[in-house]
């Protein structure tokens, strides 16, 4: 599921991770002269400095800047990606896939006169084929922009600022991986996991509200100090509709195939985030010349729960296993969900503070305590990011990071039952781990390159491959990776 790139991944991602387009720059408004856009100057200029500007089509022949006038931000970006599994899963091969991420946001206080308040729109045009879903069988997939080839609305909402600035209140249809659990540094990756995480992913109904995926809801974001800030949310915990997963076997992005559902009739999700910044320099410090006061980090502590039902993963509801012959087959339902974790991304040495080279380091862990619930028991993932790692090459980054996933005791414990029905040597579900390195090179301001490698280890967490006996095998992912701003 994902995303992108960037922390606030447009994922992430994807989203996510990959700078999805969430956060890119509002053009500045144009001269009060020019209150139409400029063919003339389209034709004249549309490729001057393409190398330096922030976006491919730079002002768009002036339209960018004489909308941004009346405070309205348009954005495009194309995330296209090739990987290939050389060795393991259920067979070797390579796939292409693409994620077109389409936004506006509105200033109302441009617009309309109300002051600090943002509307914003976005939708997804998914394509091309899903390797995890044809040729893995990992549980920490391979990419964060993988999804059902589809067009479909993303978030709708409106936020408002209040208490002058302090805090901001965000109502409407909401990808909740665009700011909770986020890790600044984990961005980088390709791996879905280092955006929108394992147990989440696994746990939550449909995945959660989270890329493709999003829900209606509320979120509350405050600030009562310079070094604080306080998330907190609700929301629709099923995304997609009734019959998703886990709680039954529907593809949750089938069921809600044009994110239009607008879900209000399930039970709530709710989450909370408390962010701490550490060595941050004050609104305007560094404009004045000053320097940072150390080596920046932000440190995260969050709780979700969701009052839903969920399905028990080993019983069924007359108390028997579900791999007796004589279940019923379906799972004893369970009421309640909740997961605890926590964010750690810190700066770790940067030798000059007016260069661009540092190293960032990560680790996002998190558990489900109600493992009789959830898949997913334990999962953690972490790594080092350098930016500027060659001389003349101040905007690349190169990174390197690894994921674990623990299945739970009761989930493992549905295996040994198989086994016993059935006879047959069934192997026991455990753990599944994987290592990424990567390098994203910086080719414009508007343009990256990104190859990747991967390893995933026991698969699935130990799962046979259908097409014979064996566990499937661990898992060599070569990609290559390009995101273009427009």
């Amino acid at each position: 599921m994902p995303w992108a790139d960037a922390e606030s991944a447009w994922a992430r991602s994807a989203a996510g991770s990959e700078a999805l387009p969430s956060e890119r720059e509002t053009p500045a408004p144009g001269p009060e002269g020019n209150a139409q856009p400029s063919a003339a100057l389209g034709a004249a200029g549309l490729w001057t400095g393409l190398f330096q500007r922030s976006n491919l089509l730079g002002d768009m022949g002036g339209l960018r800047p004489w909308l941004g006038k009346y405070g309205v931000t348009l954005t495009l970006q194309e995330t296209s990606e090739v990987l290939g599994n050389a060795t393991g899963g259920t067979r070797q091969g390579a796939a292409y896939d693409g994620l077109t991420t389409m936004g506006l946001q509105l200033d109302t206080g441009k617009a309309l006169g109300l002051e600090g308040g943002t509307f914003n729109a976005s939708a997804l045009q998914i394509h091309g084929r899903n390797l995890s879903a044809e040729n893995l069988s990992s549980l920490q997939t391979a990419s964060g922009i993988e999804a059902n080839r589809a067009t479909r609305l993303w978030e709708l909402w409106y936020q408002q600022d209040v208490l002058d600035g302090l805090a901001d209140v965000r109502l409407g249809q909401q990808s909740i991986d665009q700011e909770f659990m986020a890790s600044q540094y984990s961005a980088l990756f390709i791996n879905t996991m280092m955006g929108w995480p394992m147990v989440p992913s696994a746990d939550m109904i449909a995945g959660g509200p989270a890329y493709p995926l999003s829900s209606p809801g509320l979120r509350l974001r405050a600030r009562p100090s310079d070094s604080m800030t306080v998330l907190a949310g609700v929301f629709d915990d099923n995304p997609a509709g009734p019959g998703a997963a886990p709680l039954g076997p529907a593809d949750p992005q089938a069921l809600n195939a044009s994110g239009t559902n607008f879900r209000l009739s399930d039970s709530p999700l709710f989450i909370a985030e408390l962010q701490y910044a550490l060595n941050q320099p004050a609104l305007g410090e560094l404009d004045r010349g000053d320097k940072p006061l150390g080596l920046p980090g932000t440190y995260k502590l969050g709780l979700w729960y969701d009052a839903g039902m969920f399905a028990d993963q080993r019983i069924d509801d007359t108390g028997r296993s579900l791999a007796d012959p004589a279940s019923s087959g379906v799972a004893q339902k369970r009421q309640g969900n909740y997961s605890i974790y926590a964010v750690v991304d810190q700066m770790i040495w940067r030798p000059d503070p007016d260069g661009p080279q540092a190293v960032g380091a990560f680790l996002r862990a998190m558990g489900a305590p109600e493992t009789d619930r959830n898949l997913i028991a334990v999962s953690i993932n972490g790594g080092l990011t350098l930016k500027a790692p060659l001389p003349g090459r101040d905007d690349d980054t190169a990174g390197i990071g690894f994921g674990y996933a623990k299945v739970s005791g009761r989930a493992a414990g549905l295996d040994r039952d198989t086994g016993f029905f059935s006879g047959a040597r069934t192997p026991i579900r455990a753990s599944e781990e994987f290592i990424e390195a990567t390098y994203q090179v910086q080719l414009a301001p508007w343009w990256q390159i990104q190859p990747d490698v991967q390893y995933t280890f026991n698969p699935g967490g130990g799962v046979l491959n259908p097409g014979n006996s064996r566990r499937v095998g661990d898992e060599a992912v070569f990609g290559l990776r390009t995101n273009i701003t427009f």
